[in-house]
């Protein structure tokens, strides 16, 4: 698909995605937030709603990224970011936070990655010194811990490559997780028969999105 028909149907911004994610979400829900994109979501729900946010280095009740004259310095996030504490809010042992993980008290695992492939695997750590994710860390803990797993990323690569695949390409983090994927251009849930479309954005055809994807996309039922 050329370049200019996604320019013309305006794809999310990184904000744009995160408070996506955000809106889907349930209040009440316990919610771990991986690096990249997935960290944005705290600063996208209202202080009414309570969503309660948990980071894989010993946090649970993040709030919103605090302004540079209020920020904590021994206060941060899985990504090395500077966070807040919504009321009610602790920060704990490492250890703990992985009996959280690992005993299945999170009800979602919001990460981002490289790519998903249509049965679900997603692969987000790579081996390489360039890479922001040299290591797999505790995705795959989450993975399997989590009672569910979105991902929200980049529909293609910088270079126009397809992130959503037939075959993931990277390494797996684990293998048939994902039950849906946030992108700059369309919401997609992963099932049975492969990615079903949800919703994309304004302006964007259904075959244009199909040209920025590598695995088959179905219309909803």
């Amino acid at each position: 698909m050329p370049d200019t028909a996604v320019a013309e149907a305006k794809p999310l911004g990184r904000a744009e995605m995160a408070a996506r994610v955000a809106r889907d979400i349930p209040e009440g829900w316990y919610v771990n937030l991986g690096i990249g994109i997935p960290t944005l979501i705290a600063d996208q729900v209202p202080i009414e709603r309570e969503v309660i946010f948990h980071s894989e280095n010993g946090i649970l009740g993040i709030g919103p990224a605090p302004p540079p004259e209020r920020t904590e310095p021994w206060l941060i996030n899985a990504g090395k970011q500077h966070v807040t504490l919504r009321a009610g809010g602790s920060f704990f042992h490492h250890a703990d936070s992985f009996a959280m993980i690992r005993g299945g008290h999170l009800d979602l695992c919001v990460l981002g990655a490289f790519e998903v492939a249509e049965n679900g695997d997603i692969a987000n750590w790579a081996t390489s010194e360039n890479d922001t994710a040299p290591a797999v860390g505790g995705a795959m803990d989450l993975a399997a811990g989590a009672r569910r797993l979105w991902v929200v990323m980049e529909h293609v690569t910088k270079d126009g490559r397809p992130r959503l695949v037939r075959r993931c390409a990277y390494p797996l983090t684990a293998p048939a997780v994902v039950q849906r994927v946030y992108t700059n251009l369309a919401v997609l849930d992963v099932t049975p028969q492969g990615f079903v479309t949800r919703a994309m954005i304004p302006g964007l055809s259904f075959e244009a999105l199909q040209a920025r994807t590598e695995a088959r996309l179905h219309r909803p039922a």
